[in-house]
């Protein structure tokens, strides 16, 4: 019974990789259409087209998705969005499923890949987190993208939680941009991500429903970077515990 869930999960991994790479190349002619727009219209160009590559890979793929607590956002100014990181997945479905348009943080490394590399980059920050000066830009960007009216989506953890704790501990970016910015931070927490694509074992993957649910907004105004990083990570953290099953 192991090993065929194992072919089982293997073969699923194969299929939805293939999916994603065939449709990749149907739907990457309609980005070219970002290189005449400017901001914040070459996000919102982005993120529609995105939407509908992601809506299709999730089809083809067998994933199931839904958002809850969209009403966050109503009324709303512009906002730092925080999402939890625990599978290769959590990317593709957030930025494009979140109410309002926004840029997201990402490894330059990423921007090398063939094809994929391109389209993620226009849709993205790009950083180098060991270039100290790689940093620095990245930050002044996001700031750029607030400024333009966009919400900026980062992954406070930086990278993927492989442990089993509901998540890693956070760096500071994220809250002293909003420190700086005077922008709320709403929390998001993807749930089931993990068990459908887990970092092990290496390519497995199971059909299932990924839920993204959006938190009420926090404000910084009172709080210092430690202060405010706390809660929010107290926040989604508990949500976490709580609605994993």
């Amino acid at each position: 019974m192991k090993l065929l869930k194992s072919i089982i999960g293997r073969t699923l991994a194969f299929w939805a990789l293939l999916m994603f790479a065939t449709s990749m190349f149907v739907y990457m002619w309609f980005y070219i259409y970002c290189l005449l727009l400017r901001e914040p219209n070459k996000t919102r160009w982005h993120r529609k087209m995105s939407q509908v590559w992601m809506g299709t890979f999730m089809i083809l793929s067998g994933i199931r998705f839904s958002v809850r607590g969209k009403h966050h956002f109503d009324g709303l100014e512009n906002a730092i969005v925080v999402c939890n990181h625990n599978s290769m997945l959590d990317i593709p479905v957030s930025f494009p499923f979140l109410p309002r348009a926004n840029k997201t943080i990402a490894k330059k490394s990423l921007s090398k890949v063939p094809i994929f590399g391109w389209i993620y980059s226009i849709g993205t920050v790009l950083v180098d987190r060991n270039d100290s000066k790689s940093r620095q830009a990245s930050f002044d960007q996001m700031k750029y993208v607030l400024n333009h009216g966009l919400d900026m989506l980062i992954y406070p953890e930086g990278t993927r939680n492989k442990t089993s704790a509901p998540l890693k501990s956070f760096y500071d970016g994220a809250f002293k941009l909003s420190i700086e910015t005077q922008k709320p931070i709403v929390p998001v927490v993807l749930l089931n991500s993990k068990k459908m694509l887990p970092a092990k074992p290496i390519m497995y993957f199971k059909t299932g429903k990924i839920i993204m649910n959006i938190l009420p907004a926090v404000y910084p105004q009172g709080h210092s970077i430690d202060s405010l990083k706390k809660t929010v990570y107290d926040i989604m953290a508990n949500y976490y515990l709580e609605n994993e099953k």
